[in-house]
């Protein structure tokens, strides 16, 4: 298997290039097809794992992104969409080494030593590390219950998202419809939507959603595939082909952070921070 060489500030400008390409701002998902694209990667290397189902790909991508941020040249939304700010936009190519020796001077963060099989250097930045340990400690948990345990979890996750009518109606590994539910838009619009449920650890593949695509009846009106994995490129592909039944996709990624936002499974707690207010002598 021919593993992902590119370090992480290798990824600065395919980063820069790719939000420049899609208009100035993308989502993750955007972001990493473009970076796919334009260093020609493989499938080996695309699905080479970092840890648990974070790929090494997505994994160096976030400290690019998180750099890049520090540097002043990028700026994310609470949904996981980044942009360029006016400086961004003004920037088509940076230094690498220049970008992490100003950042270090600007920020005063530490740097730690990896493996030799990880990156030279790393920022460490809390915040990233933390999200990474509690997404992959819930999705550890929810790759070990039983397989009509998560088909229920699926079916109150779709509920909490305001689908109506979920219904589980498959059975485990049967490699056809898991569920069935209905969504309303805005109380005129419905679309009736199959799902499938596949706790995975390792990638889903495109046979999997050509079989599941093979399995809907005639009265849907899309389909929507949640994973504790990942999906292949490939598999993306397959789900939107033209002239078929759209599949949307739910990865073991997205799923736990739509649990967050849902506030299922999961306390968030604030941290309180004091400042003092500037200059507050003069108003007393």
């Amino acid at each position: 298997m021919k593993e992902f060489n590119y370090k992480f500030y290798d990824l600065f400008n395919p980063t820069l290039r790719a939000l420049h390409k899609l208009g100035g701002s993308g989502s993750v998902a955007e972001i990493e097809d473009f970076v796919i694209e334009e260093l020609k990667l493989t499938e080996e290397e695309t699905n080479d794992i970092h840890r648990g189902t974070t790929t090494k790909l997505n994994y160096r991508l976030r400290w690019a992104r998180n750099y890049l941020k520090n540097y002043g040249l990028i700026i994310n939304s609470e949904r996981g969409v980044w942009a360029l700010n006016s400086k961004g936009l003004k920037t088509s190519k940076v230094d690498p080494k220049e970008l992490m020796k100003k950042v270090k001077e600007v920020h005063r963060l530490t740097l730690i030593s990896a493996s030799s099989s990880e990156e030279e250097t790393e920022l460490v930045n809390n915040s990233e590390e933390t999200e990474l340990n509690w997404k992959e400690e819930l999705l550890g948990q929810i790759k070990n219950i039983h397989a009509s345990s998560f088909e229920r979890l699926c079916q109150r996750f779709l509920r909490e998202l305001g689908f109506n009518n979920v219904e589980v109606t498959g059975k485990p590994n049967d490699g056809g419809i898991d569920g069935r539910g209905i969504l309303r838009l805005g109380g005129v619009l419905s679309f009736h939507v199959a799902f499938q449920a596949k706790r995975y650890k390792d990638s889903v593949g495109p046979d999997v959603i050509r079989d599941f695509r093979g399995s809907m009846s005639v009265n849907v009106d899309k389909g929507l595939v949640i994973t504790t994995g990942r999906f292949t490129r490939e598999a993306r592909k397959e789900a939107q082909r033209d002239g078929a039944i759209p599949i949307d996709l739910i990865d073991g990624d997205e799923l736990v952070e739509k649990l967050k936002e849902l506030k299922l499974f999961v306390n968030i707690e604030m941290v309180e921070r004091v400042t003092i207010v500037n200059d507050w002598q003069k108003n007393i």
